[in-house]
């Protein structure tokens, strides 16, 4: 899609030059997939060379412009296994080309908020921590809070997305997913992680099917009544997409199945 609106590029690009009728670029995927006349200037990140990936002893930052193939094909840190337990079945997720993977981003994908985003998946499920830019400085949320409904995150004018920080505490230990679509190739109508904690406790995100990420979190690995019990009453059944990809009650029933066939393998 060309953005016929667009006089202007500027990079690479910093968080004070924005301004009205800016839009951040990092891969563009998401950007030029519809139009935007909104749109008159393109502030390019890609350009500022942030480093993908870092290792840190409390646990990994991602930089937002981190490409789907950089995640894919990191190898480093093998201790943490849930973290590589996840991410490759996250980026497969998409569905996509290698061209879509050698271009789009991580941050790219969290900002434009679509529910079967697998990046999202991906990084609340390991408890992520987004560090956000601003006019007024930087502040720090979690992935889960970050996304705030279809299409729309916790971001205001002018603010941008810099990294993700995984937390070394959530990136060890035995994890599973689970993804549903209503065709082989088609978009994930339900996309849940599960994750046992080092002191024995479940965590269970749910994204894909629902219009913005919920996380459950048990002190042990429940029993499968209260399971389903607790998505129930975390998540209303207007939380559930209703789209062209899957029904409410459909994406609802899915959910549940999954939530317990993740329950079950981590149990044994």
């Amino acid at each position: 899609m060309d953005l016929h609106t667009v006089v202007e590029v500027v990079s690479p690009a910093a968080v004070g030059q924005w301004r009205p009728g800016d839009a951040w670029l990092a891969g563009g995927t998401a950007l030029f997939a519809e139009p935007d006349p909104g749109v008159t200037r393109l502030l390019d990140l890609a350009a500022a060379g942030w480093t993908p990936i870092t290792v840190r002893d409390d646990g990994l930052e991602i930089a937002a412009t981190c490409t789907v193939a950089d995640l894919a094909g990191f190898e480093g840190a093998a201790h943490f296994t849930a973290f590589h337990g996840l991410a490759t079945a996250c980026c497969r997720a998409f569905l996509a080309s290698f061209k879509i993977w050698n271009v789009a981003t991580v941050g790219g994908n969290l900002c434009a908020a679509l529910p079967a985003g697998p990046m999202i998946a991906l990084t609340a499920a390991l408890d992520g921590e987004c560090l956000i830019l601003g006019p007024g400085g930087e502040r720090r949320m979690p992935v889960a809070r970050f996304v705030t409904g279809e299409g729309t995150t916790a971001l205001t004018d002018g603010e941008l997305l810099r990294s993700i920080t995984l937390p070394a505490a959530a990136l060890t230990g035995r994890t599973a997913l689970r993804q549903g679509s209503l065709f082989t190739h088609g978009r994930s109508a339900a996309l849940i992680a599960g994750r046992l904690e080092p002191g024995g406790g479940l965590v269970l995100t749910v994204t894909g099917s629902t219009v913005r990420p919920f996380q459950l979190r048990f002190p042990d690995v429940p029993a499968a009544g209260l399971l389903a019990a607790a998505l129930r009453d975390t998540i209303a059944d207007d939380d559930y997409v209703d789209d062209v990809h899957g029904l409410p009650a459909w994406r609802q029933h899915l959910t549940g199945r999954f939530a317990e066939e993740i329950r079950a393998e981590l149990a044994a």
